[in-house]
């Protein structure tokens, strides 16, 4: 197969990894980073609420916004042409609409100009994964709903990924070589 890394130019493309709860965000971030030899963003968020030691507040998602941010600003210099970010900061989005009933007005603000060239939207298609740190999994087509239409109205270019373990990958990869190919 011809390395599609070759077409990129010098342009820094970003690939957000989006999606609910337990859709194996991380695992294929990590998968992705390996395949096209470059550095991925961890999700800021679970570091973040590791360490809580009491529910999420306003603040705290107010931080992870700018937590994500940041990390991203960092790795995005060790990147190899592509950086795979493991979610974005919609997810804040998403979540303080759900547990606040609104958004922050720096999350809303940044939002149109902190774009990704592609998106992959996990599908829910992998049986749901115990974690700490997970909290909805009777809402995960709701959550899937929500993302859909986030990434609608961005008008985000975006594909849905679904599949198990290697054919989840290939899949994931198919998509990105695809976009690759269109610039």
């Amino acid at each position: 197969m011809e390395d599609s890394r070759q077409n990129i130019g010098h342009k820094l493309i970003r690939i957000a990894v989006v999606g609910p709860e337990s859709t194996g965000k991380s695992t294929i971030s990590a998968q992705l980073a390996n395949h096209y030899q470059t550095v991925w963003v961890p999700e800021y968020a679970r570091g973040y609420c590791e360490k809580l030691t009491e529910s999420c507040t306003w603040e705290d998602e107010i931080n992870m916004f700018r937590g994500q941010l940041q990390l991203e600003n960092e790795l995005k210099h060790q990147a190899n042409r592509i950086l795979i970010c493991d979610t974005t900061f919609i997810t804040v989005k998403i979540w303080s609409d759900h547990m606040f009933g609104q958004s922050p007005s720096e999350v809303l603000e940044k939002l149109p100009d902190h774009t990704y060239d592609l998106y992959l939207l996990m599908n829910i298609d992998l049986p749901w994964e115990e974690d700490p740190l997970r909290d909805f999994p009777h809402l995960r087509e709701h959550f899937m709903e929500v993302w859909h239409k986030e990434l609608a109205e961005l008008k985000a270019r975006y594909t849905l990924i679904s599949g198990s373990d290697q054919e989840r990958l290939q899949n994931a990869i198919r998509a990105i070589d695809s976009f690759l190919v269109d610039l």
